[in-house]
Protein backbone atom coordinates (compact mmCIF):
# COMPACT_ATOMS: atom_id res chain seq x y z
CA UNK A 1 0.00 0.00 0.00
CA UNK A 2 1.83 3.16 -0.93
CA UNK A 3 1.15 6.68 1.03
CA UNK A 4 0.87 9.41 -0.51
CA UNK A 5 2.63 12.84 1.20
CA UNK A 6 0.72 15.86 1.00
CA UNK A 7 2.52 19.15 1.52
CA UNK A 8 1.16 21.25 4.44
CA UNK A 9 0.37 24.74 3.20
CA UNK A 10 2.53 27.33 4.47
CA UNK A 11 1.10 28.86 8.35
CA UNK A 12 -0.11 32.79 7.66
CA UNK A 13 2.97 33.37 10.45
CA UNK A 14 5.55 31.58 7.27
CA UNK A 15 3.46 33.65 5.00
CA UNK A 16 4.43 36.88 6.96
CA UNK A 17 7.83 35.69 6.92
CA UNK A 18 8.37 35.06 3.72
CA UNK A 19 6.34 38.15 2.38
CA UNK A 20 8.71 40.43 5.08
CA UNK A 21 11.91 38.76 3.44
CA UNK A 22 10.68 39.92 -0.34
CA UNK A 23 9.81 43.30 0.96
CA UNK A 24 13.44 43.86 2.07
CA UNK A 25 15.55 44.66 -1.30
CA UNK A 26 11.80 47.29 -1.84
CA UNK A 27 13.05 48.59 1.35
CA UNK A 28 16.83 48.47 1.01
CA UNK A 29 16.64 50.17 -3.12
CA UNK A 30 14.39 52.93 -1.49
CA UNK A 31 16.51 54.21 1.49
CA UNK A 32 19.24 53.81 -0.38
CA UNK A 33 17.98 56.36 -3.49
CA UNK A 34 16.95 58.62 -1.08
CA UNK A 35 20.49 58.37 0.47
CA UNK A 36 21.82 59.26 -2.52
CA UNK A 37 19.52 62.25 -3.79
CA UNK A 38 19.88 63.62 -0.52
CA UNK A 39 23.32 64.11 -0.72
CA UNK A 40 22.97 65.38 -4.20
CA UNK A 41 20.49 67.82 -3.14
CA UNK A 42 22.56 69.10 -0.26
CA UNK A 43 25.43 69.45 -3.14
CA UNK A 44 23.38 71.56 -4.87
CA UNK A 45 23.26 74.33 -1.53
CA UNK A 46 19.45 72.67 -0.65
CA UNK A 47 18.01 71.29 2.68
CA UNK A 48 16.79 67.83 2.19
CA UNK A 49 15.06 67.37 4.82
CA UNK A 50 12.87 70.28 3.65
CA UNK A 51 12.68 69.06 0.42
CA UNK A 52 11.49 65.21 1.09
CA UNK A 53 9.20 66.84 3.73
CA UNK A 54 7.30 68.44 1.17
CA UNK A 55 7.31 66.12 -1.51
CA UNK A 56 6.38 62.82 0.78
CA UNK A 57 3.74 65.06 2.62
CA UNK A 58 2.09 67.00 -0.45
CA UNK A 59 -0.27 64.46 -1.42
CA UNK A 60 -1.76 63.89 2.20
CA UNK A 61 -1.43 67.76 3.41
CA UNK A 62 -5.38 68.44 2.23
CA UNK A 63 -7.79 67.30 -0.14
CA UNK A 64 -7.07 69.02 -3.16
CA UNK A 65 -3.46 67.44 -2.96
CA UNK A 66 -5.23 63.82 -2.73
CA UNK A 67 -7.22 64.65 -5.59
CA UNK A 68 -4.43 65.45 -7.50
CA UNK A 69 -2.64 62.14 -6.90
CA UNK A 70 -5.47 60.15 -7.59
CA UNK A 71 -5.80 61.94 -10.98
CA UNK A 72 -2.44 61.69 -11.76
CA UNK A 73 -2.17 58.00 -10.72
CA UNK A 74 -5.22 56.69 -13.09
CA UNK A 75 -2.59 57.67 -15.80
CA UNK A 76 0.32 56.00 -14.21
CA UNK A 77 -1.53 52.89 -13.33
CA UNK A 78 -3.32 52.34 -16.93
CA UNK A 79 0.08 53.24 -18.74
CA UNK A 80 2.31 50.75 -16.04
CA UNK A 81 -0.68 47.82 -16.69
CA UNK A 82 -0.03 48.73 -20.89
CA UNK A 83 3.43 47.63 -19.97
CA UNK A 84 3.17 44.80 -17.78
CA UNK A 85 0.50 42.81 -19.41
CA UNK A 86 2.97 42.45 -22.38
CA UNK A 87 6.08 41.65 -20.24
CA UNK A 88 4.45 39.06 -18.53
CA UNK A 89 4.05 37.03 -21.71
CA UNK A 90 7.71 38.42 -22.61
CA UNK A 91 7.53 41.49 -24.84
CA UNK A 92 8.15 44.69 -24.25
CA UNK A 93 5.42 47.50 -25.26
CA UNK A 94 6.89 50.56 -25.44
CA UNK A 95 4.56 52.07 -27.53
CA UNK A 96 1.92 53.49 -24.47
CA UNK A 97 2.84 56.63 -25.09
CA UNK A 98 1.48 56.71 -28.79
CA UNK A 99 -1.37 54.59 -27.91
CA UNK A 100 -2.53 56.69 -25.12
CA UNK A 101 -2.26 59.67 -27.60
CA UNK A 102 -4.47 57.74 -30.05
CA UNK A 103 -6.93 57.09 -27.04
CA UNK A 104 -7.28 60.89 -26.25
CA UNK A 105 -7.72 61.56 -30.31
CA UNK A 106 -10.12 59.06 -30.56
CA UNK A 107 -12.11 60.53 -27.59
CA UNK A 108 -11.27 64.26 -28.80
CA UNK A 109 -13.09 63.15 -32.03
CA UNK A 110 -16.16 62.28 -30.52
CA UNK A 111 -16.67 64.85 -28.30
CA UNK A 112 -16.24 67.67 -31.07
CA UNK A 113 -17.70 65.85 -33.89
CA UNK A 114 -21.09 64.58 -31.87
CA UNK A 115 -20.99 67.14 -28.86
CA UNK A 116 -24.82 67.89 -28.98
CA UNK A 117 -25.10 64.68 -27.91
CA UNK A 118 -26.50 64.07 -24.24
CA UNK A 119 -23.83 62.48 -21.68
CA UNK A 120 -25.83 59.47 -21.24
CA UNK A 121 -24.96 58.06 -25.03
CA UNK A 122 -21.62 60.73 -25.71
CA UNK A 123 -19.43 59.69 -22.75
CA UNK A 124 -19.69 56.00 -23.66
CA UNK A 125 -18.64 56.75 -27.13
CA UNK A 126 -16.11 58.53 -26.10
CA UNK A 127 -14.55 56.18 -23.88
CA UNK A 128 -15.26 53.20 -26.44
CA UNK A 129 -13.41 55.73 -29.04
CA UNK A 130 -10.19 56.33 -27.40
CA UNK A 131 -10.43 52.57 -26.03
CA UNK A 132 -10.88 51.22 -29.33
CA UNK A 133 -8.36 53.98 -30.83
CA UNK A 134 -5.60 52.31 -28.60
CA UNK A 135 -6.03 48.81 -29.22
CA UNK A 136 -5.69 49.41 -33.07
CA UNK A 137 -2.71 51.55 -32.62
CA UNK A 138 -0.74 48.16 -30.49
CA UNK A 139 -3.03 46.27 -32.94
CA UNK A 140 -0.14 47.21 -35.56
CA UNK A 141 2.66 46.72 -33.93
CA UNK A 142 1.31 42.98 -32.79
CA UNK A 143 0.26 42.28 -36.35
CA UNK A 144 3.69 43.65 -37.57
CA UNK A 145 5.22 41.09 -34.94
CA UNK A 146 3.24 37.95 -35.61
CA UNK A 147 3.26 37.96 -39.32
CA UNK A 148 7.00 39.15 -40.04
CA UNK A 149 8.43 39.15 -36.82
CA UNK A 150 9.36 42.43 -36.10
CA UNK A 151 10.79 43.20 -32.68
CA UNK A 152 7.45 44.91 -31.30
CA UNK A 153 10.27 47.32 -29.42
CA UNK A 154 10.85 49.34 -32.93
CA UNK A 155 7.52 49.11 -34.12
CA UNK A 156 6.06 50.71 -30.78
CA UNK A 157 9.02 52.99 -30.61
CA UNK A 158 8.50 54.45 -34.54
CA UNK A 159 4.83 54.43 -34.07
CA UNK A 160 4.99 56.86 -31.58
CA UNK A 161 6.58 59.52 -33.29
CA UNK A 162 4.19 59.01 -35.69
CA UNK A 163 1.45 59.67 -33.18
CA UNK A 164 3.12 62.88 -32.30
CA UNK A 165 2.46 64.09 -35.95
CA UNK A 166 -1.34 62.84 -35.48
CA UNK A 167 -1.63 65.19 -32.47
CA UNK A 168 0.03 67.90 -33.48
CA UNK A 169 -1.94 68.39 -37.08
CA UNK A 170 -5.13 67.49 -35.09
CA UNK A 171 -4.86 70.27 -32.66
CA UNK A 172 -3.32 72.79 -34.89
CA UNK A 173 -5.17 72.71 -37.76
CA UNK A 174 -7.88 70.33 -37.53
CA UNK A 175 -9.52 71.02 -34.79
CA UNK A 176 -7.26 74.04 -33.72
CA UNK A 177 -8.22 76.44 -31.01
CA UNK A 178 -7.34 79.88 -32.36
CA UNK A 179 -7.25 81.75 -29.00
CA UNK A 180 -5.21 78.75 -26.88
CA UNK A 181 -1.56 80.05 -28.64
CA UNK A 182 -0.76 76.66 -29.04
CA UNK A 183 -1.56 73.02 -30.20
CA UNK A 184 -4.46 72.84 -28.63
CA UNK A 185 -8.04 71.33 -30.00
CA UNK A 186 -11.31 73.01 -29.18
CA UNK A 187 -13.30 71.49 -26.47
CA UNK A 188 -15.03 68.58 -26.44
CA UNK A 189 -19.01 68.65 -25.78
CA UNK A 190 -19.92 68.75 -21.91
CA UNK A 191 -21.96 65.29 -22.50
CA UNK A 192 -18.40 63.89 -22.82
CA UNK A 193 -16.99 65.42 -19.77
CA UNK A 194 -16.42 63.06 -17.04
CA UNK A 195 -18.84 63.26 -13.86
CA UNK A 196 -17.52 64.52 -10.93
CA UNK A 197 -17.84 64.07 -6.70
CA UNK A 198 -16.93 65.25 -3.94
CA UNK A 199 -15.08 68.65 -3.04
CA UNK A 200 -12.81 69.49 -4.07
CA UNK A 201 -14.28 67.08 -7.38
CA UNK A 202 -12.47 64.32 -8.51
CA UNK A 203 -13.61 62.63 -11.57
CA UNK A 204 -14.91 58.87 -11.39
CA UNK A 205 -12.08 58.14 -13.54
CA UNK A 206 -10.37 56.97 -10.26
CA UNK A 207 -13.22 54.07 -9.44
CA UNK A 208 -13.48 52.74 -13.01
CA UNK A 209 -9.82 52.77 -13.27
CA UNK A 210 -9.51 51.18 -9.51
CA UNK A 211 -12.39 48.31 -10.86
CA UNK A 212 -9.72 47.64 -13.57
CA UNK A 213 -7.21 47.28 -11.56
CA UNK A 214 -8.56 44.34 -9.34
CA UNK A 215 -9.92 42.97 -12.25
CA UNK A 216 -6.02 42.67 -13.76
CA UNK A 217 -5.17 41.45 -10.50
CA UNK A 218 -7.53 38.35 -11.09
CA UNK A 219 -7.04 37.96 -14.30
CA UNK A 220 -3.42 37.77 -13.64
CA UNK A 221 -3.82 35.00 -11.12
CA UNK A 222 -7.37 33.49 -11.23
CA UNK A 223 -8.31 33.39 -14.88
CA UNK A 224 -6.78 30.39 -17.71
CA UNK A 225 -5.83 33.47 -20.13
CA UNK A 226 -3.67 34.75 -17.50
CA UNK A 227 -2.15 31.45 -16.60
CA UNK A 228 -1.15 31.02 -20.05
CA UNK A 229 0.12 34.69 -19.97
CA UNK A 230 2.75 33.57 -17.40
CA UNK A 231 3.33 30.53 -18.83
CA UNK A 232 4.11 32.06 -22.30
CA UNK A 233 6.40 34.41 -20.33
CA UNK A 234 8.12 32.37 -18.41
CA UNK A 235 9.11 29.34 -21.16
CA UNK A 236 7.45 30.67 -24.49
CA UNK A 237 8.90 26.74 -26.38
CA UNK A 238 7.40 24.40 -23.13
CA UNK A 239 4.21 26.62 -23.53
CA UNK A 240 3.64 25.58 -26.98
CA UNK A 241 4.30 21.98 -26.35
CA UNK A 242 2.07 21.90 -24.10
CA UNK A 243 -0.69 23.69 -26.70
CA UNK A 244 -1.02 26.96 -26.00
CA UNK A 245 -0.90 29.16 -28.96
CA UNK A 246 1.66 31.18 -28.06
CA UNK A 247 1.48 34.04 -30.76
CA UNK A 248 -2.45 34.74 -29.91
CA UNK A 249 -1.50 35.12 -26.41
CA UNK A 250 1.51 37.81 -27.30
CA UNK A 251 -0.41 39.49 -30.06
CA UNK A 252 -3.83 39.95 -27.45
CA UNK A 253 -1.40 40.59 -24.84
CA UNK A 254 -0.53 43.72 -27.25
CA UNK A 255 -3.84 44.42 -27.81
CA UNK A 256 -5.11 44.80 -24.49
CA UNK A 257 -1.83 46.66 -23.65
CA UNK A 258 -3.04 49.21 -26.03
CA UNK A 259 -6.63 49.60 -25.21
CA UNK A 260 -5.25 50.05 -21.98
CA UNK A 261 -3.56 53.07 -22.77
CA UNK A 262 -5.73 54.51 -24.99
CA UNK A 263 -8.14 54.62 -22.04
CA UNK A 264 -5.55 56.77 -20.23
CA UNK A 265 -5.84 58.93 -23.16
CA UNK A 266 -10.17 59.40 -23.18
CA UNK A 267 -9.76 59.67 -19.10
CA UNK A 268 -6.87 62.63 -19.90
CA UNK A 269 -9.49 64.53 -22.08
CA UNK A 270 -12.82 63.58 -20.38
CA UNK A 271 -11.79 64.01 -17.05
CA UNK A 272 -8.79 66.31 -17.00
CA UNK A 273 -8.15 68.80 -19.85
CA UNK A 274 -11.24 68.35 -21.82
CA UNK A 275 -9.41 68.40 -24.68
CA UNK A 276 -6.75 67.24 -26.54
CA UNK A 277 -3.04 69.24 -26.11
CA UNK A 278 0.84 68.66 -27.30
CA UNK A 279 2.52 66.65 -24.02
CA UNK A 280 -1.08 65.41 -22.79
CA UNK A 281 1.35 61.76 -22.73
CA UNK A 282 3.32 63.96 -20.31
CA UNK A 283 6.05 61.80 -18.85
CA UNK A 284 3.85 58.60 -18.60
CA UNK A 285 5.74 56.32 -20.61
CA UNK A 286 8.74 56.48 -19.06
CA UNK A 287 7.27 55.98 -15.56
CA UNK A 288 4.93 53.70 -16.35
CA UNK A 289 8.17 51.51 -17.69
CA UNK A 290 9.88 51.97 -14.39
CA UNK A 291 6.52 51.68 -12.10
CA UNK A 292 5.97 47.77 -14.39
CA UNK A 293 9.53 46.59 -13.65
CA UNK A 294 10.05 48.08 -10.09
CA UNK A 295 6.62 46.22 -9.58
CA UNK A 296 8.62 43.23 -11.44
CA UNK A 297 5.58 42.60 -14.26
CA UNK A 298 3.04 42.07 -10.96
CA UNK A 299 -0.56 43.07 -11.98
CA UNK A 300 -1.16 43.23 -8.39
CA UNK A 301 1.70 45.23 -7.54
CA UNK A 302 0.96 47.60 -10.28
CA UNK A 303 -1.36 50.09 -8.86
CA UNK A 304 0.61 50.59 -5.33
CA UNK A 305 3.63 51.09 -6.70
CA UNK A 306 1.76 53.91 -9.28
CA UNK A 307 -0.12 55.33 -6.19
CA UNK A 308 3.80 55.67 -4.15
CA UNK A 309 4.53 57.38 -8.04
CA UNK A 310 1.98 59.73 -8.45
CA UNK A 311 3.02 61.10 -4.92
CA UNK A 312 6.25 61.51 -5.36
CA UNK A 313 5.26 63.53 -8.62
CA UNK A 314 2.62 65.31 -7.21
CA UNK A 315 5.02 66.31 -4.44
CA UNK A 316 7.76 67.56 -6.82
CA UNK A 317 6.14 70.88 -7.53
CA UNK A 318 6.04 72.04 -3.95
CA UNK A 319 9.52 70.46 -2.83
CA UNK A 320 10.56 73.22 -5.73
CA UNK A 321 8.16 75.64 -4.06
CA UNK A 322 9.50 74.91 -0.84
CA UNK A 323 13.62 74.22 -0.86
CA UNK A 324 14.54 75.04 -3.98
CA UNK A 325 15.47 71.83 -5.37
CA UNK A 326 14.92 70.98 -8.76
CA UNK A 327 12.05 68.87 -10.01
CA UNK A 328 14.16 66.97 -12.08
CA UNK A 329 15.26 65.26 -8.73
CA UNK A 330 12.02 63.82 -8.56
CA UNK A 331 12.71 61.59 -11.34
CA UNK A 332 16.28 60.73 -10.51
CA UNK A 333 15.12 59.36 -7.37
CA UNK A 334 12.38 57.19 -9.01
CA UNK A 335 15.21 55.79 -11.37
CA UNK A 336 17.53 55.03 -8.74
CA UNK A 337 14.94 52.59 -6.78
CA UNK A 338 14.86 51.08 -9.77
CA UNK A 339 18.29 50.52 -10.65
CA UNK A 340 19.06 49.80 -6.70
CA UNK A 341 15.98 46.91 -6.53
CA UNK A 342 17.59 45.71 -9.82
CA UNK A 343 21.11 45.59 -8.41
CA UNK A 344 19.68 43.86 -5.13
CA UNK A 345 18.57 41.00 -7.72
CA UNK A 346 21.79 40.77 -8.58
CA UNK A 347 23.30 40.67 -5.71
CA UNK A 348 20.79 38.17 -4.52
CA UNK A 349 21.74 36.10 -7.40
CA UNK A 350 25.65 35.72 -6.63
CA UNK A 351 24.37 35.04 -3.07
CA UNK A 352 22.71 31.70 -3.93
CA UNK A 353 24.92 31.19 -7.00
CA UNK A 354 28.02 30.95 -3.87
CA UNK A 355 25.75 29.22 -1.70
CA UNK A 356 24.79 26.32 -4.10
CA UNK A 357 28.82 25.80 -5.11
CA UNK A 358 29.70 25.64 -1.31
CA UNK A 359 26.96 23.10 -1.09
CA UNK A 360 28.23 21.56 -4.05
CA UNK A 361 31.81 21.28 -2.72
Amino acid sequence: MSTVTVAARPSVGERAKAAGVAAIPYILAVLVAFVVVAIIIALLGHDPAKAFRAVLTNSFRNRTGMVQTLHKWVPLTLLALAFAIPLGAGRFNIGGEGQMILGATGAVAMGILLSDLPTVVLLPLLIVAGVAAGALWAGISAWLMQQFKVNEILSTVLLNFVSFEILDYLASVVWSDPGAGGAVTTAIGAGGELPRIGKPPMHIGVILVALLAIAAAFYARRSVAGFELRAVGLNERAAKLHGIRTGKVAVMSMIVAGALAGLAGAIEVAGVHHRMLEGIQSNFLILGIIIGLIARGSLTAVPFVAFGIAVLEVGAGSMQRTSGAPVEMVLILEGLILLFLLMSDWVTDQLRLRASRKAAA
